[in-house]
């Protein structure tokens, strides 16, 4: 301890309290001390005015965190950074948040108007950080604003935000499953987005909440596949292994025809003794097998398929061994067997990397070397065994040379296990043992010479290596017992030596079923068992009984006595099932009066002949798991495996994988109208025939109009028009267009590769394309003049356009647009256009989760629709502009007198409770100040001074106000955390000659946020607030207050409270939530006849809804 501490203060040199500069090194072991002062000093630095000290701040606590320290007690501090304006801190504050939003969610909930905000920030880094906290906060009170958030973040322009919402689709899903349909709607819309970045998130997405609809793949099918070679490497691993399941359900088997041929004859000879009735049998199944294979049709490969497989294989030299993996086991599920072989070397390249990865690598090599044993016979040395090698990847690999040991090679796999046998390794020399045992059953050439081998072993000084030989030699002697008796003689000396109750019981039982065989030695080795049996293991003790007993049937004259005081000893054995053997044994070979018809055919019971066991792989069914998964790597089915469908009978329709842009994107029919009318100008097409269907959308798309044509040629003809559509899309956006480039460079390189196989094919494509260039260059030289004043026209227009597009959400008003936007006159070139038609479907697109709200919002009205007020409610929920202020009337907010101006000496404060979220804070009220200055000289360096608050409040002082000339105004805001409740916040208001002592005490209506609710959520909550949570107060309304819009005003300005949608005219629902716990408030008016009315509030804090009838009650009454 001292050594540290002192290496502590070298460090750290004189560590004073708040000292910020203490431990600035990172590496310095002073940042993790356990030193509470050490958390006082990064508030402190969060808490200052400089970027540079919380930047340091937050770097130290995410260190703190990378080394699992609990940061978990400055959640407050670091959370009032979000609003920080440095992107720096800002990325820092969400790498935090994520970390502790899930254990702290009630802090994180606090603070969710933040995030909110955060989900609009112009930075797409940010806006995918909010994201990502708020999908992190798992409480299911706010699934509304997740889905509203993912919705409107699976519209946004940057692929990275729309990448992230994919990663929240699953999340959500896991914390409520009823959202399902919606959620499956943003994963139609995000499968047909283009970019690489996106496709893995959302195929992964796909995978966790709805793999079952494979029908949302059809149409994206030719994108993905074509997309693959670009995607990042762990998104390529789950594509492929969807797009394997996906092939399996809609190709035909392309190893159709041999596939009965397989199943007739190869695994019977590799598992199967070779008799010669084995043999009779496979003819006669192969003559039935013939009427049905002249039957079968030619196959012929669906060209998806085989583009599948084309655009997997250059995978195989992929860095990423899970990459490999996937495309090796789509291959072994997909291919023809003819093409199968490809994956072999790629595999083999994967057993010089580590220990893990060649672990999962061999289970899967074990399991293809059953089924298809020539593909990896041509690497068999890369499978001998080194000595640095772990035991299970010894064990591993000894299976797959025993997998492919064949006549051929078993002379150099038996020399190879010669040498493991004399290893150190005492597990695998047992594996090796058994290995041989298993080359000896599968290859009748060699099993006497593994017999032999396997007995020279038991003359081995290892224990464990005679004990496993002895019960491997015991199932090769079952195949011909009789040419073999001098090995069982060999044997039986052994059980004065051998220890190992599994060898010791096979050497009984071996000369107990062969004691004809051996009748001088078998009585003899009883005799010796008779002696030891007391002390011996239980599974050697039944075999003694057993020998006892086929002894006494074949040679009762020297074994009867012997035998019976075996029984005599297990009548009294301590173990039950031995006692019970001997008592079985002892009726059915001792005949006697009572003993029934059984005894007559106890020699036939006993002396059967037994069929030889057969030494088959453990991987042998393993196949029936998809290769690569967790099920095969345990053999057992794990959580959320999804089974391999069988191939179907018949071909699917493939013209489910056809695209039309006119069908899955009916807003763009304009674009195509424009298009038809530029084509009249232009003498020879602008776009070829695929690219015109295609237009704007995506590249790989293009490819569907045409099954007909060879797919080597439209996969040329997509990458021209993908390059071409993406220069067209130039300065649409900073951030995408590094990404664009090395997309362009990427598509390039594949045209090129492609060039070679279809030369003659694509020979005039890439002449009309060439020509096309030509026209494109001279337009684009024409038109840059007029472009860039185009562009600014155009921006200008579109904002304008959104504007009024949000406003409305009815089709009608869309299509005029539509129309009014076709007479334009159509001078501009067709890039911009392509360019603003994207822009224009975004716009729709967002147009179609979420209307923006106009300015001016009145209460939301009974008459609205429920689908219009859950849009209105996400709305409010995700964005600052839609905030309190603007659902209460402007004439709610009441003034209250801070300061009189004769007591102030001229400076007169007033203060109203703004309802607007206090940014720096969500937990805290924002309380609007305004300075009025009515002396005849200047007043200076206004600020507040020696608060004094009830323990658990907080104050966010407004920043100071230098200078308020005579009959000036100005006006500041600050925070008040009132701790739900209404006690009073005192402090001291100075200037620079003078102190003032005021007080802020807030009525409760203003101590509350609204929240919206649905009609059932609101019925949902109220039930759970009943009992002492609940008051209900009758009273007789104001005259004045007898409609329902004076209801409302005079509620929401009592306070503040949103209101919930309601079926009843005649009641009107209020909901709220406490600004510092989030509990919830609810308030029900319900009007009767003449004027009466009942008031009923239900609320979690019982202080709080007790005050608020009194407000309310008054609000309505007077």
């Amino acid at each position: 301890m001292s050594a540290s501490s002192a290496f502590n203060d070298e460090k750290g040199g004189s560590s004073s309290v708040g000292e910020p500069e203490y431990g600035h090194d990172p590496a310095s072991g002073g940042i993790f001390s356990s030193d509470y002062k050490r958390h006082d000093d990064l508030k402190e630095m969060l808490d200052s005015n400089k970027d540079s000290l919380k930047l340091e701040a937050m770097k130290r606590i995410v260190a703190m965190i990378a080394r699992g320290k609990n940061a978990s007690d400055l959640f407050p501090a670091v959370v009032k950074n979000v609003a920080c304006k440095n992107i720096e801190v800002k990325k820092l504050v969400y790498v935090y948040l994520v970390r502790y939003a899930e254990e702290q969610q009630d802090l994180a909930l606090l603070s969710i108007s933040t995030f909110q905000r955060g989900l609009k920030d112009p930075n797409q880094l940010i806006r995918a950080s909010a994201l990502r906290v708020l999908s992190s906060i798992r409480v299911t009170i706010i699934v509304p604003i997740m889905m509203l958030a993912i919705k409107e973040a699976a519209s946004d322009m940057s692929p990275y935000v729309r990448k992230t919402a994919a990663h929240a689709i699953p999340k959500l899903y896991s914390l409520d499953p009823e959202q399902k349909d919606q959620l499956i709607e943003v994963i139609e819309k995000l499968l047909a987005d283009k970019t690489t970045l996106v496709a893995g998130s959302v195929v992964m997405a796909f995978e966790e909440v709805c793999p079952e609809r494979i029908d949302l793949i059809h149409k994206n099918y030719r994108k993905l596949c074509n997309l693959l070679i670009d995607v990042e490497e762990w998104g390529q691993v789950v594509i492929i292994n969807m797009l394997t399941r996906y092939a399996r359900t809609q190709f035909l088997n392309p190893n159709i025809n041999e596939s009965l041929l397989e199943e007739g004859g190869a695994d019977k000879t590799f598992y199967g003794s070779d008799g010669d009735e084995d043999e009779d049998d496979e003819e006669k199944e192969k003559k039935a097998e013939a009427p049905a294979m002249a039957k079968r049709k030619p196959y012929v490969m669906d060209p998806d398929h085989r583009l599948l497989l084309r655009n997997t294989k250059p995978l195989l030299q992929s860095r990423n061994a899970a990459v490999v993996m996937a495309v090796a086991q789509l291959y072994f599920h997909l291919a023809p067997k003819a093409e199968v072989g490809v994956i072999a070397k790629a595999l083999v390249r994967l057993l010089r990397s580590h220990s893990e990865v060649q672990y999962v690598v061999l289970q899967n090599v074990a399991t293809m070397t059953i089924k298809r044993r020539g593909m990896f016979e041509p690497y068999l040395k890369s499978f001998y065994i080194r000595s640095t090698d772990p035991t299970q990847i010894k064990v591993l690999k000894l299976e797959v040379l025993t997998n492919l040991a064949n006549e051929t090679n078993i002379s150099t796999i038996l020399r190879e296990f010669q040498t493991y046998i004399k290893s150190m390794d005492k597990d695998f020399v047992a594996a090796t043992i058994q290995a041989i045992g298993r080359c000896a059953t599968n290859i009748g050439e060699v099993r006497d010479t593994c017999l032999n081998g396997l007995v020279q072993l038991l003359s081995n000084r290892d224990e464990l290596v005679v004990a496993e030989s002895v019960v491997v030699i015991k199932k090769l002697l079952q195949m011909q017992p009789e040419k073999h008796s001098d090995i069982i003689k060999h044997m039986a000396k052994l059980t004065d030596n051998i220890q190992v109750p599994m060898a010791r019981a096979s050497i009984l039982w071996l000369i107990g079923e062969y004691c004809e065989h051996v009748p001088k030695i078998a009585p003899d080795v009883l005799r010796k068992m008779a002696k030891s049996f007391t002390n011996e293991e239980d599974i050697v003790k039944l075999q003694i009984i057993n020998l006892a007993a086929k002894l006494y049937l074949t040679n009762s004259k020297q074994t009867k006595l012997l035998t019976q005081y075996v029984l005599n000893l297990a009548k009294y054995d301590q173990n039950y099932d031995i006692r019970d053997r001997a008592r079985f044994i002892r009726q059915l070979i001792v005949p006697t009066e009572k003993s029934g018809a059984l005894s007559k055919y106890a020699k036939k019971l006993f002396l059967a002949l037994k069929p030889a066991p057969v030494l088959e792989s453990p991987f042998k069914d393993r196949d029936h798991f998809q290769l690569g998964s967790l099920s095969h790597l345990l053999n057992a089915k794990a959580g959320g495996y999804q089974e391999l469908p069988d191939w179907p009978e018949a071909a699917p329709d493939p013209s489910v994988r056809n695209v039309e842009v006119k069908e899955s994107v009916p807003e763009w029919t304009k674009c195509s109208s424009r298009e038809k009318r530029k084509e009249k100008k232009v003498e020879k097409p602008f776009y070829s025939d695929s690219e015109g269907e295609s237009g704007p959308t995506e590249s790989a798309d293009s490819e569907s109009d045409s099954a007909s044509h060879s797919e080597s040629v439209s996969g040329s003809e997509e990458s021209g028009s993908a390059s071409e559509s993406e220069e067209s899309e130039e300065g649409s956006e900073s951030e995408e267009e590094e990404e664009d480039e090395e997309e362009k460079e990427k598509k390039k390189k594949k045209k090129e590769l492609k060039k070679p196989v279809q030369e003659s094919e694509s020979e005039q494509s890439s002449e009309e394309e060439e020509e096309r260039k030509h026209e494109r260059k001279s337009k684009q030289r024409k038109s840059d003049s007029e472009s860039e004043s185009d562009e600014e026209e155009e921006s200008e227009s579109e904002s304008s356009q959104s504007e009024s597009e949000e406003e409305s959400e009815s089709e009608a008003e869309v299509k005029k647009k539509k129309k009014a936007a076709e007479s334009k006159p159509l001078s501009k070139p067709v890039k911009k256009e392509n360019k603003k038609e994207k822009k224009e479907m975004s716009l729709l697109d967002l147009d179609d989760f979420e209307p923006a709200p106009s300015p001016q919002v009145t209460p939301v009205n009974t008459f609205l629709s429920n689908s219009l007020v859950t849009d209105l409610e996400g709305l409010s929920l995700s964005d600052a502009v839609l905030s309190p202020a603007t659902i209460a009337p402007s004439s709610a907010l009441k003034n209250y007198e801070l300061l009189h101006r004769i007591t102030g000496e001229g400076l007169s404060v007033e203060y109203c409770f703004s309802r607007q979220p206090f940014s720096p804070d969500a937990n805290m009220v924002a309380v609007q100040m305004q300075f009025t200055n009515n002396a005849t000289s200047d007043t200076k360096n206004l600020h507040m001074e020696d608060v004094k608050l009830q323990s658990g409040m907080r104050v966010k002082e407004f920043p100071e106000i230098e200078l308020l000339p005579a009959g000036e105004t100005a006006t500041a805001v600050m925070g008040i955390d009132f701790c739900d409740s209404t006690q009073a916040a005192n402090f001291q208001l100075c200037t620079h000659t003078r102190k003032f002592f005021v007080s802020i005490q807030p009525p409760v209506g203003e101590l509350m946020r609204p929240v919206f609710l649905t009609e059932n959520e609101f019925k949902k909550e109220q039930g759970q607030l009943m009992g002492m949570n609940e008051i209900t107060e009758k009273l007789t309304l104001d005259v004045k207050c007898r409609n329902e819009h004076a209801i409302v005003q005079r509620v929401t300005a009592a306070a503040n409270l949103s209101r919930v949608p309601c079926g009843s005219d005649k009641e009107c629902r209020f909901a709220g939530r406490t600004v510092t716990s989030s509990s919830l408030v609810l308030v029900t008016v319900s009007t009767k006849e003449e004027g009466a009315a009942q008031l009923t509030v239900n609320c979690e804090k019982m202080v709080i809804g007790t005050m608020l009838v009194k407000d309310i009650l008054l609000a309505l009454t007077q």
